[in-house]
């Protein structure tokens, strides 16, 4: 059994949005908990005070402990986040097991990092992920981050065959993945799987062993309409004035369909019971609206 089996180095209720999930179960709260410990060395790590730590005195809770976190705060469901779930596994599985039969969702927030074999295991209790895709280019996933760019498209692409929700998140890092081509490519991976799995863009800023300068705001939206010519639905995050790359239009007729400032999100022309677009009629893909 893992060290950190059952460690929990945070715990909250949080915004879905706030995963970043943006089309499973908008406007809703998940309580989210997590444990110490990452399988990748980001030198840019956003997390690194318990990422690269672990705290033998911390709380200790078992898989029902959490279970009834969960049920207390009225959440739909227990997101597995802030360190990396995948070292966790053990606690993970059995919670996320335990969790499923009481009618709770199961949301894991995670950089994709691990073998095929028992992410599979793990994904039958598992239904919305995001996923970190780090960069596209194979020797700085192995040089810099310590871990596979192949592992992490196989892990992408299981979940999403799998049937889970699926959603992505490229944190761009000014001097590692800063580069337009690669994110392009980025983008038409995802697209090759289904172009209606959003992307969230985010803008990366000074931490942990790494002082760059944040990422440039300007950069990081041109990407964005950029790659909103192959995927329908592209978020810019971490800056301050994301503009229409907060919010979520139909593809068809361009139609607002959630609007969102912060993490606060209003319906604006989607359907809650259908899940169309009150414009045109658009059937969209979106889960937990009622």
């Amino acid at each position: 059994m893992a060290e950190s089996y059952g460690a929990v180095s945070a715990e909250g209720v949080d915004p879905v949005e706030k995963k970043p999930l943006y089309h499973y179960y908008p406007g809703r709260q998940i309580y989210s908990v997590g444990s110490f410990g990452c399988n990748l060395r980001c030198p840019y790590c956003q997390n690194w005070q318990i990422s690269q730590s672990f705290k033998e005195d911390s709380l200790h809770y078992s898989p029902e402990n959490v279970i009834a976190n969960a049920l207390s705060t009225g959440s739909f469901g227990i997101a597995y986040t802030y360190s990396e779930p995948l070292v966790w596994y053990e606690f993970v599985a059995e919670t996320a097991s335990s969790a499923a039969q009481q009618g709770l969702k199961n949301v894991l927030v995670t950089n994709g990092f691990i073998n095929s074999e028992p992410f599979d295991d793990l994904l039958n209790n598992i239904h919305a992920l995001n996923i970190d895709l780090k960069t596209f280019n194979s020797d700085t996933y192995s040089k810099i981050h310590r871990g596979s760019l192949n592992a992490v498209k196989s892990s992408i692409r299981t979940a999403y065959e799998k049937g889970c929700h699926v959603e992505i998140t490229t944190l761009v890092v000014t001097g590692i993945n800063d580069n337009r081509g690669e994110l392009m490519e980025t983008a038409r991976f995802i697209s090759s799987l289904d172009r209606s799995i959003p992307w969230h863009i985010s803008r990366y800023y000074p931490a942990f062993k790494y002082d760059a300068p944040a990422t440039d705001e300007s950069f990081i939206l041109s990407i964005c309409e950029e790659a909103s010519s192959v995927l329908d639905y592209v978020y810019a995050g971490n800056i301050a004035s994301p503009g229409r790359f907060s919010d979520t239009f139909c593809p068809a007729c361009g139609s607002v369909l959630i609007k969102r400032s912060g993490y606060r999100t209003v319906l604006s022309s989607l359907d809650a019971r259908s899940s169309s677009c009150l414009n045109c009629g658009m059937i969209l893909k979106f889960e937990g609206l009622c």
